[in-house]
């Protein structure tokens, strides 16, 4: 491989970007500030209260707190940030390596439900190569996970590919099928403006739960009994795979590193895509760590699951 090889250096953001918003499930107002990042930081998000900080949370599978309707992860003093897909896809589908995130609250802004003003507001400060080759975790033995009739898998391929399947009974979404080869282009283009959606049926529950409290139809694709309740109809006619597809990209950003492998799932969600990392990064046989333009094999970084303060691609 040349340095004209796409993603061969790392990368962050070329300057600071300023985002405020609402959190979808505590409907709490949220201020986020991206920072760049020098080479080899990863995507870390800084928690902070009143300019003081109080955690630093790599996003890595192993911080992984909750999968209940969202991505949640944190740190042992009980410091968490919750909704971080849409955000963690846009910076990896944008292939971003590097990102301080700052934020003031415990959920990252729902914005209008998908990845759309993340990635404009990347798009507008731009990208900067770093000196440092980037690195890739390359996946060199299947990788499968079943729960009933959900499985997720990850098998060996050049690129990242990514093969997502979904089936509601509602007639609304019913089966719906996805395939894409990532990279920036397929991601702005025909991914980042798929909105997340959810059943007026669950609404109340939900509530009750103390969840979707700042859902509203600006930012959540809302399905009656047989109809798109948003006056504006949806974005792409499978805007609902598109979303799932969105998610799941951001779920396997925390592997930590970009992925070399081709990632399907059928009737999966943040659980399952969370399942299939941890389960590749668990079997160190299935994956090594490789650098480009050299595509250099580096040393396996440490993985460990055993206890609470666990190490995983640090």
């Amino acid at each position: 491989m040349s340095n004209r090889f796409i993603g061969a250096r790392q990368t962050t953001i070329a300057r600071e970007i300023e985002l405020t918003g609402t959190g979808v499930h505590s409907g709490a107002p949220v201020s986020v500030t991206l920072h760049p990042a020098e080479t080899d930081t990863g995507l870390r998000f800084l928690v902070t209260k009143r300019g003081r900080l109080l955690a630093d949370i790599p996003a890595r599978v192993d911080r992984v707190k909750n999968l209940t309707l969202c991505t949640v992860i944190g740190d042992e003093e009980r410091n968490t940030v919750s909704t971080v897909e849409h955000l963690l896809a846009a910076l990896r589908g944008l292939s971003i390596d590097n990102c301080y995130i700052e934020i003031d609250s415990k959920e990252v802004p729902i914005m209008d439900g998908s990845s759309a003003d993340f990635v404009e507001a990347i798009d507008e400060v731009g990208v900067t190569k770093l000196a440092e080759p980037r690195k890739f975790i390359k996946v060199v033995k299947p990788i499968r996970v079943q729960e009933g009739d959900c499985f997720g898998e990850i098998t060996p391929h050049s690129g990242f590919h990514m093969d997502v399947e979904i089936n509601f009974e509602t007639p609304v979404i019913g089966r719906q099928r996805l395939a894409f080869e990532m990279n920036p282009g397929v991601f702005r283009h025909e991914l980042s403006r798929a909105r997340t959606f959810g059943f007026m049926s669950d609404v109340e529950k939900l509530w009750k739960a103390g969840l979707a409290l700042g859902a509203s139809l600006d930012n959540t694709v809302a399905i009656g009994e047989d109809n798109v309740l948003n006056t504006e109809g949806l974005r792409y006619a499978n805007e609902f795979v598109r979303h799932k597809m969105l998610d799941a990209i951001g779920d396997l950003s925390l592997a930590g590193y970009p992925l070399l492998g081709a990632f399907r799932s059928v009737r999966g969600g943040h659980r399952l895509n969370s399942h299939v990392v941890r389960a590749l990064l668990e079997d160190t046989s299935a994956w090594t760590v490789v650098e480009a333009p050299r595509v250099r094999e580096t040393p396996k970084l440490h993985v460990a699951y055993a206890g609470a303060g666990a190490e995983s691609l640090r």
